[in-house]
């Protein structure tokens, strides 16, 4: 796939609030710092596009990006804050969760987690509860610059390998850098796949 327009198009504090839009729609998540922004930044060629912070947590609204005029980009806010109180923090959880299971334009969601990291608790609860609600996704592990081939690979195993308890399956994953492109071809070959499939007349 080839992006030739990336435009912010709204940003909205709840899934009642999100626009009304007939495009699908593609979903990026991660905790706090796993490098989000930059990867949304990559994947468009538009650098500035998603605001890239050193601030954990600072996306605390849903961010919805149209790509080509056929299909938007929704950066979602990060899980696992780290300078919000509980009572704030729960409600992104609230209406995070309440777009991803009521969305009915959503097709599909990239889970972000940083392959420098032993598995993380956040994260394997979180791709729990996305398995416990039957909602498809694709895990991406970024900033496979900073490792390694053999090093990252070492860490997505043990990931994959704590996945185990959680689904019989293996999820589909890929590993990206905003860095070196490393899983921009890859992403959007995802995406433009799932976008045929739904756009296939009925057999």
């Amino acid at each position: 796939m080839k992006i030739t327009s990336a435009v912010f198009q709204s940003s909205s504090p709840d899934l009642a609030t999100c626009p009304e839009s007939a495009l699908p729609e593609f979903a990026f998540i991660g905790r706090s710092n796993v490098g989000k922004s930059s990867l949304i930044n990559m994947l468009t060629r538009e650098e500035g596009l998603a605001k890239v912070s050193r601030v954990p947590g600072k996306t605390r609204l849903i961010n919805f990006f149209t790509i080509n005029n056929t299909w938007s980009l929704v950066d979602l806010p990060g899980y696992g804050y780290a300078k919000v109180g509980k009572k704030q923090r729960s409600s992104f959880s609230a209406f995070v969760a309440e777009y991803l299971q009521h969305r009915p334009n959503l097709l599909g969601t990239f889970v972000l987690i940083d392959c420098r990291l032993s598995p993380q608790k956040l994260d394997l609860e979180f791709i729990h509860w996305m398995v416990g609600s039957g909602l498809p996704f694709v895990i991406a592990f970024t900033k496979a610059d900073k490792l390694t081939e053999k090093a990252a690979q070492k860490t997505i195993d043990a990931f994959l390998s704590s996945m185990r308890e959680i689904s019989e399956e293996p999820p589909g994953y890929v590993l990206s850098s905003s860095k070196s492109d490393t899983g921009r071809t890859e992403i959007l070959g995802l995406i433009g796949s799932v976008l045929d499939e739904n756009q296939a007349p009925p057999a």
